[in-house]
């Protein structure tokens, strides 16, 4: 681990602030416009920015570990905020390998604009190599794009909807255009956000269907053409590395925070039987030693892949392997963690109100993220038996 010091920018009294406002945005299912205020004011929009453009200038390692941090307190804050971060960092990633196609996001960022990912769409299993999205070329190098995206993170603030589509009709076609369409684009009808986030989990962030009827991105916001399927370009590895990297980094805060909970739990309840705290059940002291170690290997392995992306590591036809890998395990352990923690505490927290069944509901969400267990387990043989023969 480096020297850098989250708490610089998350310290102590924010989180509380952010933590007691989780439960009423859960239970009112509404978007913590408050904690996106926090966070503004705090630079943490722009924490993936370089200093000149007037960001924090911090890698993603850096960024990792805050959204652990941030993650323990607000588990929907930051995964929506993870969105956000997504299109930043991989601005980050095209810059660090030489090229400015997103330098707008990260003076964007820097200014204080939103940026929401519109990626996912029902029954698209192929997510980064295909899309239902039409995507049709305009006269001025714009397009116009009409689809119904799922999942869009932000929904009732984003200012840019970073997306993609299939263009069929260029001479070149097939071909997948990644752009972002402004918020204007509400206010004229071609965007419509449906007000339809009613879920057992993750509440806050307000993830909610978009529908695109020839919403338009102007031709400075189109920022790559290219052939469906595998592609060895650094905006799909920039996409795919920092989305699974920010994704596994919220599930291994969840893990860290059910963890504490079962800890302090144990040493609060008292046994009929022996009159000593449940700290000293060896019972529990091995269910909660069982959690730990499965969360101390979660925060090393995201250091490394993390700073690896930083520094511009080869790990050639592995890499989306690994970043699959971490996302999987991340989310698996963080599930069974928080089941651990369950038992750990007892009855108290089935009820709704309570943190450890928030998280609970919160930690299921990691299960329908790419890579979903089928894809992560898909990648991996494939690195390391080649693909299936035909």
């Amino acid at each position: 681990m480096t020297s850098f010091d989250p708490t610089q920018l998350l310290p102590d009294d924010l989180l509380e602030r952010l933590r007691a406002r989780a439960a009423v945005h859960d239970r009112e299912n509404t978007f913590p416009d408050d904690d996106l205020a926090d966070l503004k004011a705090a630079g943490y929009l722009a924490i993936l920015v370089p200093e000149e453009l007037g960001g924090a200038g911090l890698g993603l390692a850096e960024a990792s570990r805050l959204q652990q941090r941030l993650a323990g307190a607000a588990p929907a804050t930051a995964l929506a905020i993870n969105m956000h971060l997504v299109w930043t960092g991989v601005a980050k990633v095209l810059a660090d390998r030489g090229s400015d196609a997103l330098r707008f996001v990260q003076e964007g960022a820097a200014a204080g604009e939103v940026f929401a990912f519109g990626i996912s769409e029902a029954g698209n299993d192929l997510v980064l190599f295909g899309s239902g999205t039409d995507a049709t070329p305009l006269p001025d190098g714009g397009y116009s794009f009409t689809g119904t995206k799922i999942f869009t993170s932000l929904s009732p603030v984003w200012t840019q909807l970073g997306l993609h589509g299939l263009d069929t009709s260029s001479d070149d076609a097939p071909r997948m255009v990644y752009a972002f369409v402004p918020r204007s684009e509400v206010q004229t009808g071609r965007v419509v956000v449906r007000d339809d986030w009613d879920t057992l989990g993750m509440r806050a962030t307000q993830s909610r269907t978009t529908v695109l009827r020839d919403a338009v991105a102007p031709a400075d916001r189109v920022v790559r053409r290219l052939a469906p399927g595998p592609n060895p370009d650094p905006l799909v590895f920039g996409i795919f590395s920092v989305f699974e990297l920010l994704l596994a980094s919220v599930y291994t805060g969840i893990a860290r925070r059910a963890l504490e909970l079962a800890v302090a739990t144990a040493a609060k309840r008292t046994s009929k039987r022996t009159g000593k705290a449940y700290s000293q059940d060896p019972d529990i002291r091995w269910r909660i030693a069982d959690m730990a170690l499965a969360y101390d290997a979660l925060p090393p392995q995201l250091e490394a892949l993390s700073r690896d992306v930083d520094d511009i590591a080869d790990h050639g036809s592995q890499w989306f392997a690994l970043l699959a890998g971490v996302k999987h395990r991340a989310v698996t352990a963080a599930k069974a963690i928080v089941d651990d923690a369950v038992l750990v505490a007892g009855g108290s927290s089935y009820f709704s109100g309570n943190e450890l069944g928030r998280l609970y509901r919160d930690v299921l969400a990691g299960l329908f993220h790419p890579s979903d267990p089928e894809s992560a387990h898909s990648t991996v043989a494939t690195a390391w038996l080649g693909p299936v023969e035909d």
